[in-house]
């Protein structure tokens, strides 16, 4: 594989929201999706293997998974899966009510720290009826203040999955977690750019020192471990998945030059970038 050879674009979603029943199919079988939305699968049963960003997961039944925008994936072509798929854009996410907010900095923020979901029974009972009335909703005849409706219902659904995702987490409420939260957030649309804890510290108006204990007690990183997390996602993907040359990257991750970027992608995976891309070619 020639990197970017197998890569495509996820297609626009009319309203920038979607909800279908999968019977076996689902999307991207085949060649590898880059999501330009963010994406909940609940798998009510199912097997074969799904690739996220070069990680490999088995499919078995009542399991969640959440994928975020800028996430590459790909469903392995015997995989079988029957559940709901839910995709929304973040134009989308703004018609819910901002009292449902956090969840979704919870859940989508740190995709890679959320991609699976394990409910329990009484849980997976409650996510089937949920998204069954999503989808009765969805498919009904269009309607004023619909695309309301559905919101709603999303923003209840994220509800009850961030509480899955958090109900061991005694910190959720506490005020270092929801300043975590803003981290992330930053982080989110900010890790190209920005790359050092002060930059974030100084928007949030807390010391960098503050900033990396409060982090490492939610979620035993450091803030410099997250940010370096994010960075060499990132730079993963664009070294397998495009055509970029290396110093391209090193551009677009924002390092001085591509030496600088060769440095810290290996000081953080111990391979080279050129390495790297050349093994992914290879496999």
């Amino acid at each position: 594989m020639k990197p970017g050879s197998e890569i495509v674009t996820e297609s626009v979603i009319d309203d920038s929201f979607c909800v279908k029943r999968l019977e076996g199919g689902i999307l991207y079988f085949g060649d590898f999706v880059r999501l330009s939305y963010h994406h909940i699968v609940m798998i009510e049963s199912g097997k074969g293997v799904l690739m996220i960003d070069g990680h490999s997961f088995d499919l078995a039944d009542q399991e969640i998974f959440l994928f975020s925008k800028g996430q590459i994936c790909r469903f392995e072509s015997d995989s079988e899966v029957y559940g709901y798929h839910i995709s929304f854009g973040d134009c989308f996410w703004e018609r819910v009510p901002a009292s449902a907010s956090n969840c979704k900095a919870v859940l989508f923020n740190n995709a890679a720290a959320n991609q699976k979901l394990i409910p329990d029974q009484a849980e997976a009972d409650e996510f089937s009826g949920l998204l069954q009335n999503l989808l009765k909703e969805y498919q009904s005849e269009s309607y004023t203040n619909q695309m309301d409706v559905l919101a709603a219902y999303l923003k209840i659904i994220m509800i009850k999955l961030a509480n899955v995702k958090i109900v061991k987490e005694k910190t959720f409420d506490s005020q270092d977690y929801i300043m975590y939260r803003k981290f992330m957030e930053l982080l989110s649309s900010r890790y190209r750019s920005l790359h050092a804890v002060n930059d974030y510290s100084g928007m949030l108006n807390i010391t960098p020192r503050r900033l990396s204990e409060l982090c490492k007690r939610c979620s035993d990183k450091s803030a410099k471990e997250i940010i370096n997390g994010q960075i060499i996602a990132e730079a993963k993907r664009l070294l397998q998945f495009s055509a970029y040359s290396v110093k391209e990257i090193a551009y677009q991750l924002n390092f001085g030059t591509s030496e600088q970027f060769s440095h810290y992608f290996k000081k953080h995976t111990q391979i080279s970038p050129v390495n790297y891309r050349r093994n992914c070619i290879h496999i």
